[in-house]
């Protein structure tokens, strides 16, 4: 799990330093692979809720492109250290 954690952590600042640290979300996913978005938008809004796309994912795919894995890849550091019994 540190492991992943790292990565992630990693791949944060990998975002930040090629796309720009103001580059939101929904602009990182749409230059990697745009068909996704439309994917992704049109399964929450059919299977989940169209609210939850408005009120969680819209403002999820606005905040800058790395907060996201740095979050996800702080969690997993604190969860594998905790696991080996530091915590």
């Amino acid at each position: 799990m540190m492991v992943f954690g790292l990565a992630m952590l990693l791949l944060a600042a990998a975002v930040a330093a090629w796309f720009g640290p103001g580059a939101p979300l929904g602009a990182v996913i749409f230059a990697i692979h745009p068909p996704f978005l439309n994917t992704l938008q049109a399964g929450v809004q059919r299977r989940l809720s169209p609210d939850l796309w408005n009120d969680a994912f819209l403002p999820l795919l606005e905040a800058p492109g790395w907060l996201v894995p740095l979050l996800l890849g702080t969690l997993f550091v604190l969860l594998g250290w905790r696991r080996r019994g530091h915590g």
